[in-house]
């Protein structure tokens, strides 16, 4: 059944994250990659040094990612939108839209990834600038804040609880880890909101996917 390979997906995609934060916290952080207080010269030099680490970490974290969200949205799609059609539906808008920036965001990282490690043999001002570029664009599409993931979640988690097709835990945590990325626009809330909203969502993932896996899948029509 498609809800439970769902199921499959949300788990799955839990551990992107798992994988994307270990990542950080153990070799990005401690040299302050992506810290515009840094120089890009810094940053390029760091990159050009494990550029095959980046691009497995983009592809893990970005593109794999949006496939299972893919096949994740679309399975709780079919779980609740009986009970909450039109909820729902603008649910899935949301989710699938934001599965699209994410892919992108990938795409474009590994793209810009290439491009900054062949300038910096020539030109590694004009590779910083290229940095610099790629990390404005990447934030503008989904890696600065996570308002269109916030209001997939939000809006999901009422329809569970319209609908009584999810369980209240899932629909409850859904509430605080949709709206933490909703408040990740607001400047003075953005760096704590999006990092809740990141942690939060780990959580999230695990629930909703062994909900997929243990319920009794709602029917498809409709």
């Amino acid at each position: 059944m498609f809800q439970r390979l769902g199921g499959v997906a949300a788990i799955a995609a839990g551990l992107t994250y798992v994988i994307g934060f270990w990542v950080y916290f153990s070799i990005l952080g401690p040299v302050q990659y992506g810290s515009l207080s840094v120089p890009a010269e810094q940053h390029v030099g760091f990159l050009v040094e494990n550029a095959a680490l980046m691009s497995a970490w983009n592809l893990v974290i970005y593109v794999l990612n949006a496939v299972l969200m893919v096949v994740l949205v679309i399975a709780v799609h079919q779980r609740v939108k009986a009970a909450a059609n039109g909820l729902v539906q603008t649910a899935t808008a949301f989710g699938l839209i934001w599965a699209g920036l994410i892919m992108a965001t990938g795409m474009l990282t590994n793209v810009a990834t290439s491009q900054i490690v062949q300038l910096a043999e020539t030109d590694m001002a004009a590779a910083g600038s290229l940095w610099r570029s790629t990390v404005v664009v990447a934030a503008g599409l989904g890696g600065g804040n996570e308002i269109t993931g916030g209001l997939w979640i939000v809006l999901l988690s009422l329809a569970g609880f319209q609908s009584r097709t999810l369980p209240m835990p899932v629909n409850l945590l859904g509430l605080v880890v949709g709206g933490a990325g909703v408040a990740s626009t607001l400047p003075v809330l953005a760096s704590v909101a999006t990092m809740i909203f990141g942690l939060g969502f780990i959580a999230w993932f695990f629930v909703v996917g062994v909900a997929l896996l243990v319920m009794k899948p709602e029917p498809a029509t409709a």
